[in-house]
């Protein structure tokens, strides 16, 4: 008898979510082109086609998508996936830069207590969210997320950065719609390296922090 996709999907040692949503909507197949930022691994190519997940590809994305901190691989949410590949596309956009995506309840917990504003009980820690930047259409890919309404949307304009995760619908805005800080200083039109805007991000969380905000 033929192996059955979910039953590659297991044997291959990932937990790949699947809301019933993404199980009964007739799909084709789908791309992804990710890096991610803090240990430079990319994933480029199929992650699902018509039948549903490619299980080579969820081992794949389970790595590039895991814990760094702690190196352990959490589950893939295909909904999640799914929602940022719809973003990409309606923006223009063949590849994505991954900020953060699974985290362990270790690992949210020591964010949260440098004060960077991380959720007790993020979609993270159940690898239902992604911590993502674009090359360019940043602030479209925001625009596009809330109109989807499949999620949360967390906008970081400081920082550059963009939250989405397949939980309740809502939406939050971190430091206002100031948008200077985005550009190096003292070169008009230039962005700042993902690396410096991370740390500004980290910088203001502390400042926020210890005015009681």
């Amino acid at each position: 008898m033929p192996l059955r996709r979910r039953d590659l999907l297991a044997g291959c040692g990932v937990l790949v979510l699947m809301p019933t949503l993404a199980l009964t909507q007739p799909m084709t197949a789908r791309r992804l082109h990710l890096r991610n930022e803090h240990t430079g691994e990319t994933f480029n190519g199929p992650y699902r086609d018509a039948a549903g997940p490619l299980p080579d590809a969820m081992a794949d994305l389970a790595k590039v998508l895991r814990d760094h901190h702690a190196n352990k691989v959490g589950p893939v949410d295909i909904a999640t996936l799914d929602l940022l590949a719809d973003i990409m596309e309606a923006v223009g956009q063949g590849k994505a830069t991954v900020l953060s995506a699974f985290r362990t309840p270790e690992t949210n917990a020591r964010l949260a207590s440098k004060g960077l504003g991380v959720a007790e009980h993020s979609q993270h820690l159940l690898g239902k969210a992604l911590d993502v930047t674009f090359p360019s259409r940043l602030p479209d890919a925001h625009r596009k997320a809330l109109d989807l309404k499949r999620g949360g949307v967390g906008w970081y304009p400081r920082s550059f950065f963009l939250h989405i995760d397949t939980g309740p619908v809502r939406s939050w805005e971190m430091f206002g719609r100031d948008l200077n800080n985005l550009f190096a200083p003292g070169v008009r039109g230039r962005l700042r390296t993902v690396a410096d805007r991370m740390r500004l991000h980290r910088a203001i969380a502390r400042r926020r922090l210890s005015e009681g905000r």
